[in-house]
């Protein structure tokens, strides 16, 4: 599974585009009155200003070389500020392995860079926007995860660990292997490294299966 396209809204078009653009240093691959994209390495990640008038923000990840944890650190360092979990401004998943770091960005988006060992590419020029794989993770927050799950398991997104689909914890639907997961949760739920929680927002992802996810702005969840 890889996630081929993320559509994302916001009330802030206009300070997400500087910020993406001017401060993070992406390339608008297109943009309307409404709305801009970027390519964020194979995938391309939309930001759209309509039905957001109730200030949406999500939690989504971007996958990074793995020998350039460090050097992407420093890299956002210099740009944003970097969200603190118990005094700490990384991560250290150990049981992956990876390492992550997270900011946001002007809409409250949690958005988090992660370096995954074993499966994510190494390279070797001088770390940027433009070193960035691909979108890795979005949160999908949904009132019936276990329904919801079981449709997703049906088009082939299990649970990373094979574990049953909870209605209370995070679920990471995807191969391990490939390290790009949604992440199927119930509303109320703390992002790590944020004091924001899990909330229910319009979104649509397509998959490079074909698959697209959408909630819409009644917040019913489909697959299509």
């Amino acid at each position: 599974m890889e996630i081929n396209k993320l559509k994302l809204h916001t009330n802030k078009l206009f300070e997400m585009k500087n910020f993406y653009i001017d401060i993070l240093g992406f390339n608008i691959s297109n943009e309307t009155e409404t709305s801009f994209k970027i390519n964020v390495g194979s995938s391309v990640l939309e930001f759209n200003s309509e039905n957001s008038n109730d200030n949406p923000y999500y939690h989504f990840a971007f996958n990074i070389p793995s020998n350039q944890f460090i050097e992407a650190k420093l890299w956002t360092k210099d740009r944003v500020t970097l969200l603190l979990e118990d005094g700490e401004d990384e991560a250290d998943f150990s049981h992956l392995p990876a390492h992550s770091i997270y900011f946001y960005d002007p809409s409250g988006n949690i958005v988090e860079l992660i370096a995954r060992y074993g499966i994510n590419e190494n390279r070797e020029e001088p770390f940027s926007s433009d070193s960035m794989l691909n979108i890795c993770e979005i949160g999908l927050i949904v009132d019936d995860p276990i329904s919801i799950g079981n449709k997703l398991s049906e088009i082939g997104l299990y649970e990373r660990d094979n574990d049953p689909i909870s209605a209370t914890s995070l679920n990471f639907m995807g191969k391990r292997k490939k390290g790009i997961f949604v992440i199927l949760a119930q509303p109320g739920r703390r992002w790590l490294f944020s004091e924001k929680k899990s909330e229910i927002y319009p979104l649509e992802i397509i998959l490079d299966s074909d698959f697209k996810i959408i909630v819409n702005p009644e917040h019913k969840c489909s697959i299509e």
